[in-house]
C-alpha cells in the first residue's frame, strides 16, 4: 500500500515504519555512525570575562578557536535563561500544533521571509533530508514580527524577545572576532551594510532507519556568523581535520560557527566550518541557529588590512545577495561556494 504523501516529516513519521526510498541517501553518502568521535573537547569560552581584565585572554582564545576549529561554545553570554527556556518550548509548542494550524504557514518558495517548510530545498533537490523548519526574517524585527504565526498564542513575544537579545550577543561576537584579527572592534558591524538575520527552527522528528538519511547533510553556512541553541538531544556533528566529531549540548551555551563570510573577510586567516545533523530513531531534536548575515547589498571582500606581499587577496568582491542566491542554488554540498568567488 502506497505511503500516503505529507508535506511535513512529522505528519509522515506516524504513518511509516521504514524510510521512504526519497529519504534514502546514496551508500556512498550515509553517515558512519560508529567512525563519529564522541569525546572530543570543544573550545567552550567564558563570555563574561570579556568585560573585565580577563579580556585580552578571552579575544586569544576565541582567534584560537576561530583559527583551529571555526567554532567554539559559549557560556554567560548574556541572554537569559529564562528568554533560552520559552524559546525552545515554543519552538516544541508550534510543531505540536495540529497539522491544518501549521500548514498555514507553510511554503516552498525561498523569496518568503516567513515560511515553513521541510528538508532544504524542495524544488531542486534530488534526496529529502529528514527535517522540518520554520524560518523566519528578524531584523528589523518590526518589519517581520506581524508575518509570524499568531499561534501559539506567546509565538511573537517570546520569539521578538529571544531574536533581539542573539542579535546583541552576534554584534559583541562580531567586535570580539574583529578585534581577534587584529582589526578595529567594530570593522566588520561596519562591512555588513544594514545587516540581516534570520532563525530557523529546526524539527528533527524521531527517524526510522537515521543511519540510512541525515537530519542536514555536511555543508557550510554562508552568513558571517550562526549561533546554535540546541535541545538536550544531541545531533549536531562538526568536521574536524577529515573526522566527524559530535557536539553534545550543553544547557544554556550556544554554539558559535564561522560562516563563509567570515572566511573572505578574514582571507582565510580563519574557516568557515563543515557541519552537519544527523537524527535518532527515539527522540525528536529541536535546533535553533540564528544567522546573522550582510544586507543583500553589503559588498563582501578581503579585508584590505589583513593583505600585504605574503598575503595577497584570495577572493573578489561581491555583493552578498549574489553570494546566497549561488548558494541557495547549489544548495547543500561539502564543497562550499567560496571556490566561485576564488581569484
Amino acid at each position: 500500500m502506497a505511503v500516503p504523501t505529507k508535506p511535513l516529516v512529522s505528519d509522515l513519521v506516524s504513518r511509516i515504519s521504514s524510510l521512504p526510498a526519497n529519504y534514502v541517501r546514496p551508500e556512498s553518502d550515509r553517515p558512519i555512525l560508529s567512525e563519529v568521535t564522541l569525546d572530543y573537547s570543544i573550545p567552550l569560552i567564558d563570555f563574561q570575562g570579556l568585560h573585565g581584565p580577563d579580556h585580552s585572554k578571552v579575544i586569544k582564545e576565541i582567534a584560537e578557536a576561530c583559527k583551529h576549529f571555526g567554532f567554539f561554545q559559549v557560556k554567560n553570554h548574556g541572554v537569559p535563561k529564562e528568554e533560552i527556556d520559552k524559546m525552545l518550548s515554543i519552538s516544541r509548542e508550534f510543531f505540536h500544533l495540529p497539522e491544518s494550524e501549521r500548514m498555514k504557514n507553510y511554503s516552498d518558495d525561498p523569496m518568503k521571509t516567513t515560511r515553513l517548510s521541510t528538508s532544504f530545498n524542495v524544488k531542486t533537490e534530488k534526496v529529502s533530508n529528514w527535517r522540518d523548519y520554520l524560518r523566519l526574517h528578524c531584523f528589523p524585527l518590526e518589519d517581520y514580527i506581524h508575518e509570524w504565526p499568531t499561534n501559539p498564542p506567546s509565538f511573537r513575544e517570546d520569539v521578538g524577545k529571544y531574536c533581539k537579545s542573539t542579535r546583541e550577543l552576534a554584534l559583541r561576537l562580531l567586535e570580539a572576532i574583529s578585534e581577534s584579527l587584529g582589526l578595529e572592534r567594530g570593522y566588520i558591524n561596519s562591512a555588513l551594510g544594514k545587516h540581516g538575520q534570520h532563525l530557523a527552527i529546526n524539527f528533527y522528528p524521531p527517524c526510522p532507519q537515521p543511519e540510512l538519511t541525515y537530519g542536514l547533510p555536511g555543508h557550510a553556512d554562508p552568513n558571517v556568523i550562526t549561533i546554535l541553541l540546541q535541545d538536550d538531544v544531541p545531533g549536531l556533528q562538526v568536521l574536524k581535520e577529515g573526522k566527524w566529531i559530535a557536539v553534545n549540548p550543553i544547557p544554556y551555551t550556544f554554539i558559535v560557527n564561522l560562516g563563509d563570510q567570515i572566511q573572505v573577510l578574514s582571507n582565510d586567516c580563519y574557516k568557515s566550518v563543515l557541519h552537519r545533523a544527523v537524527v535518532n530513531c527515539s527522540k525528536e531534536r529541536i535546533s535553533i541557529p540564528t544567522f546573522y548575515c550582510p544586507s543583500p547589498d553589503a559588498v563582501i571582500g578581503p579585508v584590505p588590512q589583513l593583505i600585504d606581499d605574503d598575503h595577497p587577496p584570495l577572493y573578489r568582491t561581491y555583493s552578498y545577495g549574489e553570494y546566497f542566491q549561488k548558494f541557495w542554488n547549489r544548495g547543500l554540498n561539502s564543497e562550499t561556494c567560496l571556490d566561485m568567488f576564488k581569484n
